[in-house]
């Protein structure tokens, strides 16, 4: 039966000691090691196929080298992204991330861990899954919180996008087309990223001479949202000719709304999202929308965990944000 590599294995391989090994594998080389000699300690690992053993390493560090990544139910592809940047960061340090998601999308979670503490190194946690953290509250696990206030005290670290900059794109966009009829298909989740949404578009609009706006709450279906633009779309009075929606899925619903009510878009209507999920693009005619980097926000999460347990400053600044014009906005009709 073929053993499994050792570390002096890939030590003989590389042509070092197996303290070097210990310091590249472990990522404590910089400073001590070079460049060189690291990338020739990994590539022997790589072809001998050795594995640190994490276990005993997280004995004598006393961690587990273990995150968790609270996050809505991954019915949103946003949070699959998110998912994926963070496991890659990880990887490289040799840490692995648990994923739960609050299993009803929002809202409480029992505790996935009899004892939190002894089983995490730290936690890593979207705003909109907030209420899942009521069972590790009171640890001393550092926690790095996604899309959230930075006034509200508590984490050890921040990761935010720069959505009131993604919606006043949008906003300058639709104006610029000639756009003074808004209807805000609005989330109806209670949390901080959505809040800034209005607020901005609010603050966007009320600046322009003319603009009315009208906010219509709804929960992040397509049915939901459908229902919704209906709703907004058959009030008395002149109807609007732009829909700003807080999400693809809404938007989707928005495009259902107006076929169903006979309008064309954009001839009649223009409709534009946020996020810039694949179902942006499989949306006919494609759908606007804001760009949100959901790879690097788990990549800049995990990295700010990192810090935090190696008493570094995570990075700051909000990550920007873009607006993807496609073909679901046009001027209004005359």
């Amino acid at each position: 039966m073929k053993t499994q590599p050792t570390s002096r294995d890939v030590a003989r391989a590389a042509g070092v000691s197996q303290a070097t090994v210990s310091l590249v594998l472990g990522d404590k080389w910089r400073g001590r090691v070079s460049e060189r000699t690291a990338a020739v300690v990994r590539d022997a690992a790589r072809d001998l196929g050795y594995r640190p053993n994490l276990a005993a390493r997280s004995l004598r560090l006393g961690r587990t080298r273990t995150a968790l990544l609270v996050v809505p139910a991954l019915t949103n592809e946003f949070f699959a992204r998110v998912y994926t940047g963070a496991a890659r960061v990880a990887a490289e340090h040799g840490f692995g991330v648990v994923l739960y998601p609050s299993p009803e999308g929002v809202g409480p979670a029992r505790d996935p861990f009899a004892s939190a503490s002894a089983a995490l190194d730290g936690v890593i946690a979207s705003s909109m899954a907030a209420d899942a953290l009521a069972s590790i509250r009171g640890t001393d696990l550092p926690l790095v919180m996604l899309d959230s206030d930075p006034a509200a005290s508590g984490p050890a670290a921040r990761v935010n996008l720069d959505i009131a900059d993604g919606i006043r794109q949008v906003t300058d966009h639709l104006l610029g087309l000639g756009h003074r009829r808004f209807v805000h298909l609005a989330s109806a989740v209670d949390s901080w990223t959505f809040r800034v949404r209005a607020r901005a578009l609010e603050d966007a609009l009320r600046a322009v001479p003319g603009a009315e706006f009208l906010t219509v709450p709804s929960t992040l279906t397509v049915d939901a949202g459908r229902a919704a633009a209906e709703h907004a779309l058959t009030r008395p009075g002149p109807r609007p000719t732009a829909l700003v929606c807080d999400d693809d899925i809404l938007a989707a619903g928005a495009c259902k709304a107006a076929r169903r009510l006979g309008l064309r878009i954009p001839e009649d209507l223009s409709v534009a999202g946020f996020d810039d999920l694949s179902l942006a693009t499989a949306l006919e005619p494609e759908l606007t929308t804001v760009r949100l980097p959901a790879e690097r926000v788990g990549e800049r999460g995990m990295a700010a965990l990192l810090a935090v347990l190696e008493d570094r400053e995570p990075e700051a600044g909000d990550l920007p944000v873009s607006l993807v014009v496609r073909g679901s906005t046009a001027p209004p009709a005359p």
